[in-house]
């Protein structure tokens, strides 16, 4: 079996879709316009996805308040440094930046809504060379 998507209820979806475009380079797959506002996000190699919605059956989490530990979406990151600058720039915050011993890079951030995002960058990749980040 693959992996479609993992689903997240957020705050505010149609303002979440548009920074993950604009700043992480997700692209829209499918957005419903209205309520719950159902948004569905590809990664660059169209082959992960996320989903964000707003729906009042569900709660929307206390991301700001949760530690990252518990929930975080991970971005392969050629430069987390570079890309931690300008995701501050664009109303991110740091939680942490942490460089390991076998050359891994890995930056905690919080998005404008509190939802944790890493930056990875792997001493040893994980992924297949053809899945990851040019």
């Amino acid at each position: 079996m693959k992996l479609e998507h993992f689903a997240l209820n957020v705050e505010n979806p149609p303002a979440m879709a548009e920074w993950y475009v604009e700043h992480l380079g997700l692209k829209i797959v499918k957005q419903v316009e209205k309520a719950p506002f159902m948004t569905f996000l590809a990664d660059d190699s169209g082959r992960i996805m996320i989903e964000i919605y707003n729906n009042p059956a569900g709660e929307v989490p206390p991301y700001r308040e949760m530690n990252p530990l518990l929930v975080h979406l991970a971005f392969v990151s050629e430069n987390p440094a570079k890309d931690k600058d300008r995701l501050q720039k664009a109303g991110a915050s740091v939680v942490s930046n942490d460089k390991l011993e076998d050359g891994t890079h890995l930056v905690m951030m919080r998005d404008p809504w509190g939802l944790a995002v890493q930056l990875c960058k792997r001493g040893t990749p994980m992924l297949a060379e053809t899945e990851q980040v040019k």
